[in-house]
């Protein structure tokens, strides 16, 4: 199969699970563009963070519609990730390939093991002006970790939500829409320093997951439990890690 037919495909079904968690899927979009022969920093993250963005942003427009976002918790932290993710990109511009891979790998296994933890917050713990605060501190600390690594931070804005005491839908929902805010930062940051767009593979991808996000929001915000679904993603994106690991590092593949 074409290559330019077989990655659209495989970002379909990414889009569709990612959406129904409120993520945008860059940390399963980024690796697979690379693993096809893409430069990491150049082609793979412009492009990763862009499908990000297109997935988060429509996913958030169904969750919006439905009311399930909690603006008050979305908004701080949507905008200081805007603020932060640019000082990241900047950093990336300077570093040589193999220490972001790293980076980007243990992002990615971190967020694997907290979702895996099941650990399960005390609902309603956190005041409205706890969550603020930890909107504008997560929020700064994680733009710039998704500046740097060209993540639409998803993985790691929901477990944060959860914890802040939202149940698993408005976690998502409001993930969803915090990540829209990042990627948008990113992606332009990205887009008018590094990128080398192939328009080609571009807009096939943003076809497939543009479609993928509106069936999985759709679904989630009607009938679904996520939490099955969040296993999974757990155990994907452990894999993801230790194969960029293998990889990148130690040259196994």
């Amino acid at each position: 199969m074409s290559t330019h037919l077989l990655i659209p495909l495989i970002f379909l079904v990414i889009a569709f699970l990612f959406s129904m968690l409120g993520m945008g899927g860059s940390q399963l979009y980024i690796p697979i563009l690379f693993w096809f022969g893409m430069d990491f920093k150049t082609e793979a993250i412009p492009l990763g963070l862009m499908l990000n963005l297109i997935n988060t942003t429509s996913s958030a427009v169904v969750y919006a519609r439905k009311r399930l976002i909690d603006w008050k918790v979305a908004v701080p932290f949507g905008a200081t990730m805007v603020v932060f993710a640019p000082l990241g990109t900047l950093l990336n511009l300077h570093l040589p390939t193999q220490p972001v891979v790293v980076i980007f790998a243990l992002f990615t296994a971190a967020a694997a093991v907290l979702m895996i933890s099941g650990w399960k917050p005390k609902r309603g713990s956190l005041e409205p002006g706890q969550r603020i605060f930890l909107g504008v501190s997560a929020g700064s600390v994680l733009g710039f970790l998704t500046g740097l690594i060209g993540r639409g931070g998803g993985s790691f804005v929901v477990p944060l939500l959860y914890i802040s005491g939202l149940d698993p839908r408005g976690a998502a929902a409001t993930s969803a829409l915090v990540v829209t805010a990042s990627g948008l930062s990113g992606f332009i940051s990205h887009i008018t320093t590094a990128a080398r767009p192939l328009w080609g593979m571009w807009i096939a991808c943003a076809v497939a997951v543009l479609a993928g996000s509106q069936i999985g929001s759709r679904l989630m915000s009607e009938r679904l439990d996520p939490r099955a679904v969040k296993m999974i993603f757990a155990v994907v994106l452990l894999g993801v890690a230790v194969l960029l690991v293998l990889n990148e590092v130690l040259g196994l593949f």
